[in-house]
């Protein structure tokens, strides 16, 4: 039986096809790729590759939908989520910068910053010549496209490059999780790249598709935590809970349909043009805390045998637990009381 897709419409599974901004026909083959990926995005990113339509984009009347995707393609498998939501967020981008989406060609986008590390950009002629180290490029060596940041005399711009091109050069990194461990994730080196600039300095940040990009993370995550209540609710289903096993399920089933809640509102704001930062931060760190609890509930209620003996779940926690740390917790909130107390000084401050 194919897996459910998930709706955040009516904080339940649905049956149906996803519908997705501009009726993406490609969606349909990610969802069949995804489950049959078994950890392995190639299967996506040789989708991605021949894919002759515009992808759909958010915050035109159709996020949701969008993000109803990400989520049911994560259920399927996460690595298969983590090749297609940066591909997504490249065409969202480029689609507010106006520049026309080049079809036949998967995309990634690395904007990330490390110790030690810095990418350079500096305008020879007319054009830009990349030079430096740029850490956290997944799938760097699979995809044709990126968007990279990098940093100019005016600041962090973003820069469209062909990742084919000789001079752009992994890192040789052990990646010696067992989580994502085929979405290959270290530094690259660019050695006189030449790129095109993608707006001013300072605009990749500032937009307003940023604060809804990172909400799209979000729903991936959301989108394996609902694997694995799937997961659990089959084990309940399997032999007669106990009380405790009870408890756990309905625990797991409340915070998935406020997660389901909090997505769909965040949809509604995107479209509205009406999602800043504090919302999304809201967002990514209700889902991430959502995340983090479905995943302990599992493994309290079934121990330590699913982890163990049970290849997809286990490959989906791995997973799962890799991929959170990309919301970064506390620090994260901390930010996001920052940014309250500045609007309040400001005289801008929703009251609860």
């Amino acid at each position: 039986m194919r897996t459910a897709l998930v709706s955040f419409a009516a904080a339940k599974t649905s049956n149906g096809v996803v519908p997705t901004a501009e009726s993406w026909p490609t969606a349909e083959l990610i969802l069949e790729a995804a489950a049959n990926a078994a950890g392995d995005p190639q299967p996506i990113l040789q989708i991605l590759a021949e894919d002759a339509y515009p992808p759909p984009t958010p915050g035109n009347g159709h996020t949701r939908e969008l993000w109803e995707l990400l989520a049911s393609v994560s259920v399927r498998d996460l690595s298969a989520a983590r090749a297609l939501e940066p591909h997504l967020d490249a065409a969202a981008i480029l689609y507010e910068a106006s520049i026309p989406w080049t079809a036949n060609g998967s995309w990634a986008v690395y904007a990330a910053e490390g110790q030690g590390m810095r990418l350079e950009a500096e305008h020879v002629g007319n054009t830009w010549i990349l030079n430096g180290t740029k850490p956290w490029c997944s799938l760097s060596t699979a995809v044709d496209r990126a968007l990279v940041s990098a940093h100019t005399e005016h600041g962090r711009a973003l820069f469209a490059v062909h990742m084919r091109d000789p001079g752009i050069i992994g890192v040789p990194q052990p990646w010696v999780s067992h989580g994502l461990h085929r979405i290959p994730s270290g530094p690259v080196q660019f050695q006189q790249i030449r790129a095109e600039a993608v707006e001013e300095p300072g605009w990749y940040l500032q937009r307003p598709g940023f604060a809804i990009g990172g909400v799209g993370v979000a729903a991936c995550w959301f989108g394996a935590a609902v694997g694995i209540f799937r997961d659990l609710l089959h084990r309940a289903e399997s032999r007669e809970p106990d009380q405790l096993a009870l408890a756990w399920l309905g625990e797991a089933d409340r915070l998935l349909a406020a997660g389901a809640s909090t997505l769909k509102d965040a949809a509604t704001l995107a479209d509205l043009g009406e999602l800043g930062a504090v919302q999304a931060y809201r967002a990514r760190g209700t889902i991430a805390q959502i995340c983090e609890r479905i995943i302990q509930l599992h493994a309290h209620a079934t121990g330590p045998a699913p982890l163990a003996f049970d290849e997809p779940h286990a490959r989906r926690v791995a997973d799962l637990s890799v991929y959170l740390r990309q919301h970064h917790a506390a620090r994260d909130d901390a930010v996001l009381g920052k940014m309250l107390l500045d609007q309040r000084q400001k005289g801008d401050v929703e009251s609860w």
